[in-house]
């Protein structure tokens, strides 16, 4: 049978790359986003709104998928408010959706929230995880906006008899702009003002996370076990983790990093040292290496999110995961991680994003 795949958030850090691998394997694919631009060559754009039912509904008339795989989210001031939003998202969605009878499977991306907690008690004493991270640790008693998701989907799949998968990635390391969770842009784009003005590349983090055992999810990886799973029957009705395959410490990354832009690394300090406070006030230092350098972006904004950088390397636990239950049925891939930076900032650099 012929496949199409509905891809939301097509222009996003995890929506682009699954996008590009779908149309090389020969699927005919739909990308949708709010604002469609940017995305993977041979990608039918789809402008949507996810809160506007009325709009999606147009959106989605002419669009018969097999597959949806649901990568998006939007930020908001609270966990109850992302909650309210984010489960109505996908509910929307498949409600859209619901009289379309080719669809056949829908994937949900979500990440290590689901096991660290939200926001607002992000990784907090008295609710740390053991460590590997595994898919069958039960769901921590705070409200999460990832739960929120996964019961609308489960919901809709027992409504309308489709099987899904539920995806779990750690930090996702891959090229986009104005992504909300984007480290691998953030540090480029702090190491290249680092070099710029002098100053040394300070590593902004907790003593648990330079010395502890850490892992990325490199979006190719996250791409490639999203195809996987909507080919494989054993992988039906499951929630995975996906990261690279490896674990390092940034103790040992960090001078690896700084290397590669021509940088003096610092390693932890004794305290934290926050990059949302160490890049505060780099938007008018941005603005002006871009411009001497002909960058094509000169909004600091739209490259680094040091708020969620601080987030994930100021953990008090050393933080990696479990990949037995996919290596299990058969998922193999494995990426190095320092590559995954590096194959990065090339990319970076050759769009012009970074100098």
């Amino acid at each position: 049978m012929g496949r199409t795949a509905l891809v939301v958030g097509a222009t996003g850090i995890g929506g682009s790359y699954v996008a590009r691998q779908l149309v090389a394997s020969g699927w005919r694919v739909y990308g949708l986003a709010r604002r469609p631009s940017g995305e993977p060559g041979n990608v039918t754009p789809v402008a949507a709104d996810l809160l506007d039912m009325e709009s999606l509904e147009v959106a989605l008339g002419g669009v018969e998928p097999t597959h949806v795989f649901i990568t998006t989210w939007m930020r908001q001031a609270t966990e109850a408010e992302n909650i309210r939003v984010n489960a109505a998202m996908v509910r929307n969605l498949l409600a859209a959706l619901a009289s379309k009878k080719t669809l056949r499977h829908v994937a949900l991306v979500t990440g290590l929230k689901h096991y660290l907690g939200p926001f607002e008690a992000y990784a907090q004493s008295g609710t740390l995880p053991d460590t590997p991270l595994r898919e069958t640790q039960p769901r921590l008693p705070e409200e999460n906006f990832y739960y929120a998701q996964e019961d609308e989907v489960y919901a809709a799949a027992e409504r309308d008899r489709f099987t899904w998968t539920i995806h779990r990635p750690h930090t996702i390391i891959g090229m986009a702009v104005g992504n909300a969770m984007n480290l691998g842009t953030t540090l480029a784009v702090y190491a290249s003002i680092c070099k710029e003005t002098g100053r040394v590349f300070q590593f902004p983090g907790s003593e648990a996370q330079w010395n502890g055992l850490s892992d990325v999810t490199d979006a190719r990886m996250l791409a490639s076990q999203l195809l996987w799973a909507a080919d494989t029957d054993a992988a039906r009705n499951e929630a995975f983790n996906i990261v690279n395959g490896d674990v390092f410490r940034w103790s040992w990354l960090w001078a690896r990093l700084a290397e590669w832009f021509g940088v003096q690394a610092m390693g932890f300090s004794g305290s934290i040292q926050p990059l949302e406070t160490a890049m505060k006030n780099d938007h008018e230092v941005w603005r002006e290496i871009a411009q001497r350098h002909g960058l094509v972006e000169a909004d600091l904004d739209r490259l680094a999110s040091p708020w969620h950088t601080d987030l994930d390397l100021g953990r008090p636990l050393e933080v990696m995961t479990d990949m037995a239950k996919s290596r299990k049925l058969g998922f193999t891939a494995y990426q190095a991680t320092d590559e995954s930076f590096f194959n990065l900032f090339s990319q970076l650099r050759a769009a012009r994003l970074i100098p």
